[in-house]
C-alpha cells in the first residue's frame, strides 16, 4: 500500500465489511435521528472511525471533512482534502435495503484528484485518478453513449429537506417522465453518480446535497467522459454547489435545460 488511492480503497473495504455484516442483523443496530428524516447508525461512527483511523495512519497531516464528524483539520495548510461519506444512503440501510455506499474524495490543492465510491454489498469498487479516467473492479468505464434525453434513463433524489423546493422538483418530474424511459429514484448520491460514469444511467439531478455526497461521484463522471454542472452550468465544485445535474455530455445538457426552466428562480 503506497498510494493516496491504494489507502483510500483499503479503507473503505475495511469499513465495507462492517456494513456487510451489520446489515445481516440490522435489528439490532442503534440509530437517532439527527435532523428531521436524516438518520445517522452505530455503523455510520464505526465506518468512519475505520476510514480516519487509516488516514491518519499514512497521512497524519492531510486535513478530513465527513459527514458525521465535520471538519478535523490537523493541519489547516494541508493540500490534501480527504471529504468522506461514511456510509451514504444510511437509510436503505437502516430499513436492510442493499443499496448503500462508502464515498472517499480527495481533493490537492483545491482540485480532485482521486476518486472511490464503494458498493459493500454488491462489492463494486468505483474508482478514479485525475487525468487517468474512472473504472469499476479495474475495468475502465465510460459514461452511456444515450443521444439525447429523450429515451434516457435517469436517477433522482427527492428534496426532503427543504419543502420549498418539493413544487418545482415536481414541475420538473412531470416535465421529464414523458421523455425518458425511467426515473429512479435509489437512495445514494454516490451510487447515482457512479451509475452515470459507468453507463447504467445517462443523466441525473439532485439538489441540496452535501460535499461528501458528491466529491467522489464527480470525479468518477468527469474522468468517465461526463459532464457535472451546477444549476447555472457552471463546472460543479463538490465545496461550493449543493445543486447538480450530470450525465453524458449530451443528456446532461439537455437536462439542464429543463431543471433550469422550473429552478432557477429558486437560487
Amino acid at each position: 500500500m503506497n498510494t493516496i488511492l491504494d489507502v483510500a480503497i483499503q479503507s473503505a473495504r475495511s469499513a465495507g465489511e462492517v456494513i456487510v455484516e451489520a446489515i445481516q442483523h440490522i435489528e439490532t443496530i442503534k440509530f437517532q435521528e439527527k435532523a428531521p428524516f436524516d438518520f445517522v447508525s452505530e455503523i455510520d461512527r464505526q465506518s468512519e472511525t475505520i476510514i480516519m483511523q487509516m488516514i491518519r495512519q499514512h497521512y497524519p497531516d492531510h486535513a478530513i471533512l465527513s459527514e458525521e464528524s465535520g471538519s478535523s483539520t490537523h493541519n489547516p495548510s494541508s493540500d490534501y482534502l480527504w471529504i468522506i461519506d461514511p456510509l451514504d444512503g444510511t437509510t436503505n440501510f437502516l430499513h436492510a435495503v442493499p443499496h448503500c455506499a462508502i464515498s472517499i474524495g480527495i481533493q490537492y490543492q483545491n482540485h480532485l484528484q482521486y476518486a472511490v465510491v464503494y458498493d459493500p454489498i454488491r462489492r463494486e469498487l468505483f474508482t478514479a485518478t485525475q487525468g487517468q479516467g474512472a473504472k469499476l473492479n479495474d475495468k475502465v468505464i465510460q459514461v452511456s453513449q444515450q443521444p439525447q434525453l429523450k429515451g434516457s434513463l435517469l436517477g433522482t433524489g427527492y428534496p426532503y429537506r427543504n419543502m420549498d423546493y418539493l413544487e418545482p422538483y415536481i414541475a420538473t418530474f412531470k416535465a421529464l417522465i414523458p421523455e425518458t424511459v425511467g426515473i429512479r429514484r435509489c437512495g445514494s448520491a454516490a451510487l447515482d453518480l457512479a451509475y452515470i460514469a459507468c453507463g447504467r444511467f445517462d443523466g441525473f439531478w439532485e439538489f441540496q446535497l452535501k460535499s461528501w455526497d458528491i466529491a467522489a461521484g464527480i470525479l468518477l463522471v468527469q474522468e468517465a467522459g461526463g459532464s457535472v454542472v451546477n444549476i447555472k452550468g457552471l463546472s460543479a465544485n463538490c465545496l461550493e454547489d449543493a445543486d447538480i445535474i450530470a450525465g453524458n455530455p449530451t443528456v446532461a445538457k439537455e437536462l439542464l435545460t429543463v431543471v433550469q426552466r422550473y429552478n432557477l428562480n429558486k437560487k
